[in-house]
């Protein structure tokens, strides 16, 4: 089944006079449980399409269906919403709240979803055991190295268990060995059943899914299949 589905997915922005078109007339299918690499040059259009698919931006054209609800056409709060409950979010800068330990990073976006207070730690717990992190829940993230800290990122993001995980250059900032234990653990999520949806410039991260998406000007211009991974 068809996780994440867009027809002739159109993106503009207007600057001034001139319309800037980012992404046109792009048809992407992504199965549940796919493990998918978006690649491409400086202005292919990768970071706006993994705002769209994040619902953190609506398309100018065309259709955005995530578990075959169409998320085109709604308006903030319910965007909002699908994003809360839906999507897990990995930045390449962390994103983490400097005066929270991790267990509270990881709870926060369990705040919206009516658990208890017990509920919410049991399940940080657990997320910051399944990333490596069981022995450090009470640092902040000054205490943590780089690759700690995209750990409690993706347990974060793995808190109210959504559909889909869209991580933007999760290696980014680390040095190849704590890269490497990053994909690990996503390699792992995969495994799990996880969808993975992951924009990268390294070959090395894309050599480790099972399609890699090439754009260019805002247009798939090509895919990789791979060998399905075993699970």
């Amino acid at each position: 089944m068809a996780i994440v589905a867009t027809e002739n997915l159109c993106k503009a922005y207007q600057l001034g006079a001139l319309e800037l078109r980012v992404l046109r007339d792009l048809d992407l299918s992504i199965e549940q449980g796919e493990y998918v690499a978006v690649m491409g040059p400086s202005g292919s259009g990768k970071s706006t399409l993994l705002n769209v698919l994040g619902c953190l931006d609506r398309p100018s054209s065309g259709t955005y269906r995530l578990a075959d609800q169409d998320v085109s056409t709604l308006d903030d709060n319910e965007l909002s919403r699908i994003r809360g409950s839906r999507i897990g979010f990995v930045f390449q800068s962390y994103n983490l709240i400097a005066q929270l330990n991790v267990i509270e990073n990881i709870e926060v976006p369990m705040y919206y979803q009516g658990l208890s207070e017990r509920q919410s730690a049991e399940r940080a717990k657990e997320l910051a055991t399944i990333v490596g992190l069981g022995d450090r829940i009470k640092h902040r993230p000054s205490e943590l190295s780089g690759g700690e800290q995209q750990r409690v990122a993706i347990a974060r993001a793995l808190a109210n268990k959504p559909l889909i995980i869209l991580a933007d250059e999760p290696t980014g900032n680390l040095d190849s060995e704590s890269g490497s234990e990053i994909m690990n653990i996503l390699d792992d999520l995969h495994e799990r059943g996880t969808t993975l949806i992951i924009v990268t410039h390294d070959d090395h991260v894309a050599a480790r899914t099972e399609r890699a998406v090439h754009l260019l000007d805002g247009r798939i211009e090509r895919q990789q299949h791979k060998r399905k991974r075993k699970r």
